[in-house]
C-alpha cells in the first residue's frame, strides 16, 4: 500500500482543520452495500490489531470463516500509529478497518477519518442493545454510532494481604470509599529503609487515573455533552489534592515512581509478590497477570468505591471503525460484527479456559462491551472459589456493572492532554492542585471550543 508522507506540521494542520474530509477519491462507504449478499471479495486490511493470544484468534477465525475465501484478512503489524492512520485517509488510501481505543473515536469522527455505522449496524443486523452503555455513548458522535465496542477494561482495588494484615489494615480501608482511612492505611503500610522508600504504602496512580477519583468524588471532567470542561471544580481540584498527599506521605512522587518502575511489573518478582507495595487501583486485566506469573502471592481485592461506598469504575477500551474511503467496507462491517459478537466471546473463552486447564492455571474471566456474551463468559469461571482470586473475579464483575466513561468529543487527545500536563506539574512539585487545574481548564476548553466550532460549521 503506497502512503503519502506527511510531516508532523502538515499532520498538525489536518488534525485541527479536518483536512481527512473530502480527501479520499476511493469509494464512499454510504454507497456500500451491508447485507447478507454483500460482496466481500478482496483484501481485508485492518490497521492497529494484532493476533496475540487465543482471544484475538480464535475471534479472528470465526470472523475469516465468514467472510469467506474470496476476502483475506492482512493485520498491519503493530499498535495503532495515529499519525500514519490520519495520513492514510488523506492521502486517500486508508486501510479497511481500524482499532482504536473508544475515546479517539469522537476525535476521528469530527475530522472525517470515520464514518457513521447506521448502515453497517442495520445491514449486518448487529444488536446494538447487547453492548454497554458507557461502552456505546464513548463512541457515539452528534448522535451517529461511529463504533463498535469490543473489550471493556475498569479498575480494581489490588491489595498485599499479608502486608494490610500486618499494619492492622483490611482491603476495605483501601477501596477508596474513606479517604482519611487510605492515607493512615498508605502511612501503615510503608516502609522506609535507609532514608528510602522501600515498600510503598499505597499507589493513587497518578496522573492516568484522575477521572477516577474526580468521579468518586461526584464530579466528572467533562460535562456529559463533551463541550466543557469541569477541570478547576473544587471537587476535581479535591480528588487531586487528595491523591497527591499518597505520595507527599511517602517522600514524594518521584521516590514512589522509582520504586514502583524497579519492579518486575509483568514477572513473578512484581510488586505484589515482592511485598514492595501495599496497595493501589488497577486495571482487571492485571489480575489474570498476577494468577499467571504469582498465583501464591497474598492477595486481597476489593471494587474501588466512591465515597459513598459504591462500586465504581472508569471504563475504557477498544472499538472498530470503519475509514473513510475504506476499499473494502462490507468485509469490514462483517469482521467488526463477528469480532464483538456473543458467539465469537464465548468461543474465544471456552478456548481460554481449555488451555488454563491444561496449564493447570484458573479461568479469572474476560471482560466485553458487549452485556450478553459478560453474562455468558461469567458461568464459565469459578463461583464458589473463595479464595482471593475467586475474589478478585466477583470484583471485576461488579465493577463492570458500575461504570462510568467519558463523552465522545473532537477534541479527546487534546483534552487529556491538558489535564495530564498539569497534573504532572503537580507531581514534580512545579504548580500547586488549583493552580494546575485551573490552566488545565483553561487549555481543554480552548481545544474543546475550537474543534466543537470546527464541527459545528459543517
Amino acid at each position: 500500500m503506497r502512503l503519502r508522507v506527511v510531516t508532523g506540521a502538515v499532520l498538525a494542520g489536518c488534525l485541527l482543520a479536518g483536512c481527512a474530509e473530502g480527501t479520499s477519491d476511493s469509494e464512499e462507504t454510504s454507497d456500500a452495500s451491508f447485507d447478507s449478499n454483500a460482496d466481500l471479495s478482496g483484501d481485508v486490511q485492518v490497521m492497529g490489531f494484532g493476533a496475540g493470544d487465543e482471544i484475538a484468534t480464535v475471534r479472528l477465525e470465526k470472523a475469516e470463516e465468514e467472510l469467506g475465501s474470496e476476502a483475506e484478512v492482512k493485520l498491519i503489524e503493530g499498535d495503532l500509529d495515529i499519525q500514519q492512520f490520519l495520513s492514510s485517509v488523506a492521502s486517500g488510501e486508508p486501510p479497511s478497518l481500524v482499532y482504536a481505543e473508544r475515546s479517539q473515536i469522537g476525535t476521528f469522527a469530527s475530522r472525517g477519518a470515520v464514518v457513521p455505522l447506521t448502515d453497517c449496524i442495520e445491514g449486518e443486523g448487529i444488536d446494538t442493545s447487547v453492548f454497554r452503555e458507557s461502552a456505546l455513548s464513548e463512541v457515539t458522535f452528534a448522535d451517529e454510532v461511529y463504533g463498535i465496542p469490543e473489550f471493556n477494561v475498569v479498575q480494581l482495588t489490588q491489595a498485599n494481604a499479608d502486608l494490610l494484615e500486618q499494619s492492622g489494615h483490611t482491603v476495605e480501608d483501601v477501596n477508596g470509599s474513606d479517604w482519611d482511612a487510605v492515607l493512615a492505611a498508605n502511612k501503615d503500610l510503608m516502609k522506609m529503609e535507609g532514608g528510602d522508600l522501600a515498600t510503598i504504602g499505597y499507589d493513587s496512580k497518578l496522573p492516568e487515573f484522575l477521572p477516577l477519583w474526580a468521579k468518586a468524588n461526584g464530579v466528572d471532567l467533562i460535562s456529559e455533552d463533551g463541550r466543557t470542561a469541569q477541570l478547576d471544580d473544587p471537587a476535581v481540584v479535591e480528588a487531586l489534592e487528595f491523591a497527591v498527599s499518597v505520595y507527599d506521605a511517602q517522600g514524594g512522587f518521584g521516590e514512589v515512581k522509582a520504586l514502583r518502575d524497579s519492579a518486575d511489573f509483568f514477572g513473578d518478582g512484581n510488586q505484589f509478590a515482592s511485598g514492595t507495595l501495599g496497595a493501589m487501583p488497577m486495571e482487571q486485566w492485571y489480575v489474570s497477570v498476577l494468577n499467571d506469573v504469582s498465583p501464591d502471592a497474598p492477595m486481597a481485592f476489593d471494587t474501588v468505591r466512591d465515597l459513598q461506598g459504591e462500586p465504581i469504575a472508569w471504563a475504557s477500551g477498544s472499538a472498530w471503525a470503519i475509514p473513510k474511503g475504506s476499499p473494502n467496507p462490507e468485509a469490514a462491517c462483517r469482521m467488526a460484527r463477528v469480532m464483538t459478537e456473543t458467539e465469537s466471546w464465548v468461543a474465544a473463552a471456552e478456548e481460554r479456559v481449555r488451555l488454563r486447564e491444561k496449564d493447570g492455571g484458573l479461568f479469572t474471566g474476560i471482560l466485553t462491551a458487549n452485556e450478553e456474551a459478560d453474562a455468558a463468559v461469567q458461568e464459565m469461571v469459578p463461583s464458589d472459589d473463595q479464595s482471593a482470586w475467586g475474589q478478585a473475579i466477583a470484583a471485576m464483575y461488579e465493577a463492570n456493572d458500575h461504570t462510568f466513561a467519558m463523552p465522545a468529543n473532537p477534541a479527546g487527545d487534546e483534552f487529556e492532554q491538558a489535564w495530564q500536563d498539569e497534573v504532572n506539574k503537580v507531581l514534580t512539585g512545579d504548580k500547586e492542585p488549583a493552580d494546575a487545574l485551573a490552566d488545565a481548564q483553561e487549555a481543554a476548553q480552548a481545544a474543546l471550543d475550537e474543534a466543537w466550532a470546527t464541527w459545528d460549521e459543517k
